[in-house]
């Protein structure tokens, strides 16, 4: 505590829920953009399409979810009049601009069944730029003063990058229970699992949300059903419980950093 018993950090003034969903939305994007490349170089055609649609969807969402934050479209467009190599927000906004735009493209022509190659060209630029998307914000979030984020900016991208890709490994599940997709729910899981504990560790003086030990669970609960994949309805509650382990990691990291001011 600071001066007369205030806090010597502000709070955060970021729009709840807008700014947490715009982290899980992007992070989702981002590991499905890469997911279906992955799915188009290995062959998996049956893939491909429901990765690109939960990329587009993701980013396009993530994008009207900072919009909204910020209050006004041109705050967005004014974001992008510069590029600082040096500013996380800067090159944040460089990675979602395109991204998004790639994503949109790349789903749009898979749909109409037209200029399909210019389509396979956006969709793999907007997986090369995946792993970008699903961590670049934890680097943002690591660059404020709010300290238990950035306290946790060792383990935070290792946190974000497994989240997402247990949520794009939801979003597939519930499309196909592939062997891919329970393969990179399992992956992300274990990422996810360890390196959200090895945080907890660094900021265990800040009071941890709630929603973290809800994510943990719904993680293991995902990884779980997913190995039940030939069960349709185990694989829908595996994707179902992966998605909403996303939506818990992102919100109960938000929480942490919020509650850490006043700590």
């Amino acid at each position: 505590m600071g001066y007369y018993g205030k806090p010597i950090v502000k709070e955060p003034v970021w729009k709840v829920p807008d700014v947490p969903g715009y982290l899980f939305l992007g992070g989702m994007a981002g590991a499905s953009a890469s997911m279906a490349l992955a799915a188009q170089l290995s062959g998996r055609h049956e893939l491909v399409r429901p990765a690109r649609i939960a990329a587009a969807v993701g980013s396009l969402a993530s994008v009207g979810a900072l919009v909204h934050d910020l209050g006004r479209p041109e705050r967005f467009l004014n974001m992008l009049r510069v590029f600082k190599v040096t500013s996380p927000l800067s090159v944040g906004s460089w990675i979602l601009a395109p991204f998004s735009g790639l994503t949109a493209l790349s789903a749009t022509t898979d749909f109409s069944g037209r200029f399909r190659g210019i389509g396979t060209l956006a969709g793999a630029a907007a997986g090369v730029l995946g792993p970008a998307m699903c961590t670049y914000t934890s680097v943002l979030l690591a660059d404020t003063a709010i300290p238990a984020w950035h306290n946790a900016y060792p383990e935070l991208p290792f946190v974000f990058a497994g989240s997402a890709m247990t949520s794009a490994a939801g979003a597939s599940l519930l499309a196909s229970p592939s062997r891919p997709a329970v393969r990179l729910g399992l992956l992300g899981s274990a990422l996810e699992l360890t390196s959200t504990a090895a945080m907890e560790r660094r900021v265990e003086n800040y009071r941890s949300s709630k929603l973290l030990t809800a994510a943990k669970a719904l993680t293991v609960a995902g990884a779980g059903l997913s190995l039940l994949r030939r069960n349709r309805p185990a694989a829908v509650l595996a994707g179902v419980s992966y998605l909403a382990a996303g939506v818990c990691t992102r919100f109960g990291v938000y929480r942490t950093g919020v509650a850490s001011v006043t700590s």
